[in-house]
């Protein structure tokens, strides 16, 4: 992603990479790099097959959100439907996919509102923002690691639950905020 006045040159040189870890969701590989000005580091990076995050929103304005157990949280986390993205899936149909899983509606319409890298400074993945319309009722079909609990609620209040903190997850915030200033920008 190249912007203007910033430079793209790739900052080290990669010396070697070993692959600590390697497990169903992602892989950890430990960089050896030289910096510039020459110094040698070794960093960690965790390569992520990028995910895909969607607000589903019904004929009447409202949308659908999860109160989802995430164990590496210790918690319950108010989130939007997401999901990674399988081996050559393109992430509109990742976005489509999770919406009828998780919160069982077929998506008829859906609208790219941006990506986000997630925590740059030790991973790869990128999280695709999609608005998801024209939904038709199907059944949930949550996999077998999820525990979830569909939440409806205006779409204000999903701003409101962004801005007094009960919606904290990163992907979840900047696709709640891609949508609002896309409402604002369309009004």
């Amino acid at each position: 992603m190249a912007h203007e006045g910033v430079t793209t040159a790739p900052p080290a040189e990669l010396i070697s990479t070993t692959r600590t870890h390697e497990g169903p969701l992602l892989k950890i590989d430990l960089d050896e790099v030289r910096l510039p000005g020459g110094a040698v580091a070794h960093l960690e990076s965790i390569r992520h097959p990028g995910a895909a995050a969607v607000l589903p929103v019904l004929g009447d304005g409202r949308v659908l959100l999860v109160n989802q157990y995430r164990h590496a949280m210790g918690g319950w986390i108010l989130e939007v439907p997401a999901g990674k993205l399988d081996d050559g899936e393109a992430p509109s149909v990742c976005a489509a996919r999770e919406v009828e899983e998780e919160v069982g509606h077929k998506v008829g319409a859906l609208l790219e509102l941006g990506a986000i890298f997630t925590t740059p400074g030790f991973t790869d993945e990128v999280i695709w923002l999609y608005e998801a319309h024209d939904l038709e009722a199907t059944e949930i079909a949550h996999e077998a690691d999820e525990v979830i609990e569909v939440v409806t609620m205006d779409f204000d209040e999903a701003v409101a639950a962004v801005q007094d903190g009960r919606i904290r997850d990163g992907k979840s915030v900047a696709t709640i905020l891609h949508a609002a200033i896309r409402r604002i920008q369309s009004a």
